[in-house]
């Protein structure tokens, strides 16, 4: 079954679609055609050894870990404490300065005291004077930002650098985008790489990983109310109902909210002992979902004492209630010999396949593991290659892994540095440090801006464009009340618009159309940098290339008119008329805009055209007259009574007319006697 689900794939053409982030941005689609894979791996007998890839991963082990583990320096002990977590011990003063200056950074951004803050910067540059990589790496996001210091891309570079090579993740995800922004791939793809395998081990060994994406927390202009009210984690209302039928019995319900406590889903804080517990509850009832994340855990020691032979219970239970994906789980204790007595590639081979049989991206991924390793079967990088395709268009990111490290290394694949790139930092932006999002989440829907600001602006600069976009549109919509701190006290009007034309920037580069359009508003309009037509045509350009009406139809107006692009009526046409196509929506604007471009086409020179011309700069006089004259708290109430006066005056004048109207129509007609009336 499974051979021949290979053999229908055909090799001229195999469709990845990575989903995007959003909706708003540019959905990943990589293509891979014949040409792509490299000739040793065409060849139908390739017997070559297996020595070009001893470095890929087969089944590496997966743990439990807690993120200051993972993520070094990581600021969880403030937003997600882990008993875990050892504090830092008084003797290491560098160590003590960097929590104490993080702990005090964090305290200015809620309360949007400048002083705590540059008092956070002392000890923080006190302690990467020290050599600490922790502190110089958050030294980095004050230069990338201007927090307290001058702007300067120059030292965040630096300190990042000296961070990276210290050991800090979140520095290397930073140096990977700022090479990746400037297309060093050669660069980008050995760092994107170390973090996508740091992620990679982070996920289960049977199911997928549920994908954790960053919540965007506006939709276009407004704030997206539908997805925030999903994320209030325990205070929403959803879930109370959820954990109210759970406390009944229910064992679908037990089983949903351990899932929100296990991987913080949803807005819930993770907790792997309360999901412990509900899983627990769920299996006395038989839920066989439940009886896989068990094993998960035990093999995995998430929250428990790891315990192999309980793991290989646990998913041997679940896979009897004809839960396929128990059979990763199964299959990969058989290849790592854990919970058996030996080692059996034959019977892991056998279970990867029950689960590809039933469409198991994770039995896919695996066997192409098997192929590619050459594992209990003759190793075929064209059946390993294939394999990964079926599991990445299922959305297995770890596919997307290995696939990367095929392009990144040429084995299997044709040596593809930008697109092992592109691979590897998908998957790198699923590991731990992703916890940066939750954080900033649950801080916006506190209220507590700041802190969210500070948190988004953290993940703005290593690299997600959510963060990116979602830090932008706070300081627009927020202003003052973003807590934004700048070179010397919260932030200005100038530095507030430059941060984030900046980020809208970045944001747009990765595919945010939304952004894109804000990027070309801001220089049509001048706002928070130099006014410049041909940039902002460009912009919208690139929102165009997203299909973005609102685009299509700015860039006709500067046809119309001949603002950063030439004079041209017939192209202003043709991108009104695709504006109405994308977004029926635009009807009026658009036919107001063709008609415009009849008068100008008829009339040129005309006083019609001048008087035309002539609203841009009209409607805002007009405008200002409306809001500050007739909305004017007093002129509005006397206008008011004007009107109602009128009215009055109006419906009398109209009462008192109707009976002498009366009084002067002439008479009825006196009827013929003897002829009867109907």
């Amino acid at each position: 079954m499974v051979h021949r689900k290979i053999q229908h794939l055909s090799c001229a053409l195999i469709l990845l679609s990575l989903l995007p982030l959003t909706t708003r941005a540019r959905p990943f689609v990589l293509v891979l055609s014949q040409d792509d894979l490299s000739d040793p791996a065409a060849a139908p007998n390739y017997p070559a050894a297996a020595d070009d890839v001893a470095d890929f991963d087969d089944f590496p082990d997966s743990e439990s870990k807690p993120d200051s583990v993972l993520d070094p320096g990581s600021w969880s002990p403030f937003f997600e404490p882990d008993p875990s977590f050892k504090s830092p011990n008084p003797n290491d003063d560098d160590e003590a300065i960097y929590y104490n200056g993080v702990s005090k950074m964090v305290e200015a951004s809620s309360r949007g005291e400048f002083r705590i803050m540059e008092e956070a910067a002392s000890e923080i540059e006190a302690a990467a004077a020290l050599g600490q990589p922790h502190g110089q790496s958050v030294m980095g996001f004050f230069y990338s930002m201007g927090i307290g210091r001058e702007r300067n891309e120059g030292k965040a570079f630096l300190h990042h650098h000296f961070a990276a090579q210290g050991g800090n993740m979140q520095s290397k995800m930073a140096l990977a985008y700022t090479y990746y922004r400037q297309e060093m791939h050669d660069k980008a793809v050995k760092l994107y790489a170390e973090l996508a395998e740091v992620a990679v081990n982070s996920f289960l060994i049977s199911k997928d990983s549920p994908v954790i994406e960053p919540i965007r927390i506006h939709n276009g202009a407004e704030e997206n109310k539908e997805a925030l009210r999903k994320s209030r984690g325990e205070e929403d209302e959803d879930f109370q109902i959820l954990e109210y039928q759970a406390q009944k019995g229910n064992a679908g319900a037990m089983y949903k909210i351990g899932i929100f406590y296990y991987f913080g889903l949803r807005g819930v804080r993770r907790d792997h002992a309360k999901a412990l517990r509900w899983f627990s509850k769920a299996v006395e009832k038989g839920e066989p979902r439940s009886m896989e994340l068990l094993g998960e855990i035990y093999a995995r020691g998430a929250g428990v004492e790891r315990n192999y032979s309980k793991a290989l219970e646990w998913l041997t239970l679940a896979s009897r209630q004809q839960l396929y994906s128990a059979y990763n789980g199964m299959g990969y204790l058989y290849v790592k010999g854990y919970g058996v007595e030996k080692k059996n590639y034959t019977k892991a081979k056998e279970y990867f396949e029950k689960a590809a049989e039933n469409e198991e991206s994770g039995g896919f991924y695996n066997l192409g593991v098997m192929y590619l390793k050459g594992l209990g079967v003759k190793r075929d990088l064209k059946i390993a290659t294939k394999y990964f395709a079926l599991a990445a268009n299922a959305g297995q990111p770890k596919a997307f892994y290995q696939l990367a490290k095929m392009f990144h290394t040429g084995v299997g694949l044709k040596k593809n540095l930008q697109m092992a790139t592109a691979l590897y930092k998908l998957v790198a932006e699923r590991g731990p440090w992703s916890s940066l999002s939750r954080w900033a989440l649950e801080s916006y829907l506190k209220g507590d801006i700041g802190k969210a600001f500070l948190l988004y602006s953290r993940m703005a600069e290593i690299g997600y464009e959510v963060a990116q976009s979602n830090a932008a549109w706070i300081l627009d919509k927020y202003e003052e009340h973003s807590m934004c701190m700048g070179e010397s006290g919260l932030c200005t009007d100038a530095e507030r618009h430059q941060r984030a034309h900046a980020l809208w920037w970045k944001a747009s580069e990765q595919g945010n159309e939304h952004a894109a359009l804000l990027i070309g508003d801001a220089y049509y309009y001048g706002r928070g940098t130099e006014r410049d037509f041909d940039r902002a045509a460009e912009a919208y350009m690139h929102a165009k290339s997203q299909s973005n009406a609102q685009a299509m139809f700015n860039l006709g107006y500067m046809h119309e008119h001949g603002q950063g692009l030439p004079l041209d009526l017939h192209l202003a046409k043709r991108y009104y008329d695709q504006a109405l196509e994308v977004d029926p929506a635009a009807k009026l604007p658009v036919s107001l805009a063709l008609g415009s471009l009849w008068i100008r086409r008829n009339y040129a020179n005309s006083f019609l055209v001048d008087m035309i011309d002539s609203l841009p700069e009209v409607y805002p006089k007009v405008e200002d007259w409306v809001e500050n004259v007739l909305l004017e708290e007093g002129n509005a109430t006397i206008l008011t009574l004007l009107a109602c006066l009128f009215t009055v005056l109006f419906l009398r004048d109209r009462q008192r007319r109707q009976p002498v109207a009366a009084d002067l129509a002439p008479p009825e007609p006196m009827m013929p006697a003897g002829r009867l009336q109907f």
